[in-house]
């Protein structure tokens, strides 16, 4: 244990991971071999970007395309003339307030179609909002319907001694009240690497936990990897770490027992987010009736850790 300084430790006898080794630059193009589109999921796979994106980016861009869609059949009615009674000839406001009443088939009947022109545009528009509500309705049902997981990781990771082997560390909490079943967990590491004929690659290593899976996720879990010989960490150091731009990649599957369906989670870990010397604060409290909680506030806090 006194001898644990991860700072210091070196691999062991292969010039592939020498301290001399040519740095991991990436390289640069001065003419790019194809341009980023940035429209290019909406265009591809339309219902999987618009399941996909956030809430507040779905609502505002169906508010805009439902403005969008009365503001068009408002220049239409404006077409019209005199085709509306009760609207003032010219005013886009009538118009415009016409087509959210006909859109949503409200009807309130103070503005309706006269000529069959007008009839016509609202026919179009009826057919429209109906074609429209039944593709949103199907957007939010699916969005509600779709089972998520409210998986809490720590911040950081630490790496300190275990049983007198240097460990990485660091810990998932479910938010939820409900219990994950059969839950899995895997951790990758990604980092920069120079094979012996000098090609640049992306390694990625699968790390060995001492606890990959558990029958019943509720409270939290603390996921532990030893850094023993048989490990891609073996005789690391954050120097190491940094010229390496080693990652972390963190998967977790499991049954929601609430849906019985299978959820999942993720969550990636720099190299800067990975702490030499530390411990992960003790944050298991017991109620005075005997129940066991975690203190969330103190999740992701860290102490030195004293040999």
């Amino acid at each position: 244990m006194k001898n644990f300084k991860p700072q210091k430790f070196l691999f062991r006898g292969d010039p592939r991971f020498s301290r001399n080794k040519p740095s991991l630059k990436p390289i640069k193009r001065k003419n790019p071999l194809q341009q980023v589109d940035l429209l290019h999921p909406a265009r591809s796979d339309l219902y999987h970007w618009l399941l996909a994106l956030s809430w507040p980016r779905f609502l505002l861009l169906t508010t805009i395309f439902y403005l969008v869609i009365n503001i068009i059949f408002a220049c239409a009615y404006l077409t019209t003339g005199e085709g509306i009674v009760n609207a003032k000839p010219g005013s886009f406001k009538d118009a415009f307030f016409f087509s959210i009443q006909t859109l949503s088939t409200v009807g309130y009947g103070s503005m309706y179609p006269e000529t069959l022109y007008a009839q016509m545009v609202v026919t179009l528009e009826v057919w429209t909002g109906l074609l429209l509500l039944t593709i949103l309705t199907g957007l939010m049902f699916a969005r509600f319907s779709r089972p998520t997981a409210r998986v809490l990781f720590s911040q950081v990771a630490v790496i300190c001694p275990f049983n007198g082997v240097p460990t990485l560390i660091f810990r998932a909490a479910n938010q939820r009240e409900n219990k994950i079943l059969e839950a899995q967990i895997r951790v990758s590491l990604v980092r920069n690497e120079i094979s012996s004929e000098g090609h640049y690659m992306r390694r990625f290593y699968d790390l060995e936990l001492l606890r990959s899976q558990t029958p019943i996720f509720g409270l939290s879990w603390q996921i532990m990897h030893p850094i023993d010989e048989n490990s891609p960490l073996f005789g690391t150091s954050s120097e190491l770490l940094a010229e390496e731009e080693t990652e972390l990649w963190v998967t977790l599957t499991g049954l929601d027992e609430t849906f019985s369906q299978t959820i999942h989670a993720r969550y990636f870990y720099g190299h800067q987010q990975i702490l030499w010397d530390q411990k992960l604060v003790d944050i298991f409290k017991r109620s005075p009736d005997g129940k066991y909680y975690i203190d969330i506030s103190r999740f992701h806090d860290v102490v030195p850790f004293y040999r």
